[in-house]
């Protein structure tokens, strides 16, 4: 009997100091809701973590809340940069097309400074006035230095944990090279890819990535979330 009270108790403290280990990140999280739906000032929400229970749950609020003002602040960024991308969206007149503003960017894709593509990209998109339904068009234009042609074939979506899984529909053209010298030219690929209104819609909080794939190269490609935000504005 003896040696079952004892167990029983070892197994009740077992049990508490479980809950103990995890009440404090169920808590700071509750802890870091309360004090920002006080609606105060950064600096204020700061100084009522400090005066929360222990040095550790202090810590882990207090980083919630630098994270909630980061975030606070990345949203009004998006959003003036989106006004700006939207005013830069051409519409048909007729209200059937949309054309984003073409964006140019350099893709590192190697560990030398040399190591780089150049990407341009930019959205289109057709209402079908019958239905009212509008379809969109990513067109992608890659511009490397290579001995030989890279011939693109795939493209594959991601999500924000990195999951690269959803493959896309590509349309593509034979790579031109020009500007040969020592072995090597200057290719460019031109690629079309077919997104719904619902996909592109669906990733609008944080914007979306790709893999684009050849057996010799993979490019990550990131749409940014202001500028599918401006396009979305005009394109609906």
């Amino acid at each position: 009997m003896k040696k079952f009270l004892l167990l029983f108790s070892l197994l009740f403290f077992l049990a508490g100091c479980s809950s103990l280990e995890i009440d404090p990140a169920t808590s700071s999280e509750d802890e870091a809701q309360k004090i920002l739906a006080l609606g105060l000032s950064h600096e204020e929400n700061l100084r009522m973590a400090s005066k929360l229970g222990t040095p550790h749950l202090v810590k882990i609020v207090t980083l919630k809340l630098n994270n909630a003002r980061d975030e606070k602040i990345q949203a009004a960024i998006d959003i003036e940069k989106s006004l700006e991308f939207a005013q830069q969206v051409k519409v048909s007149k007729d209200s059937k097309e949309f054309i984003s503003k073409e964006i140019s960017e350099s893709l590192q894709t190697g560990i030398l400074s040399t190591d780089i593509d150049f990407l341009k990209y930019y959205f289109h998109g057709n209402r079908d006035l019958e239905n009212d339904m509008i379809t969109h068009k990513l067109h992608l234009n890659l511009v490397y230095n290579s001995s030989k042609s890279r011939g693109y074939h795939s493209l594959i979506s991601c999500d924000n944990w990195n999951n690269c899984e959803q493959k896309l529909e590509i349309k593509t053209s034979p790579a031109r090279g020009s500007n040969c010298k020592n072995n090597s030219c200057d290719y460019q690929e031109v690629f079309e890819v077919d997104l719904t209104d619902e996909f592109l819609r669906n990733t609008i909080v944080d914007g979306f990535s790709m893999r684009l794939i050849s057996d010799k190269r993979t490019n990550k490609i990131e749409i940014p979330k202001a500028y599918l935000m401006g396009y979305l504005k005009v394109a609906q």
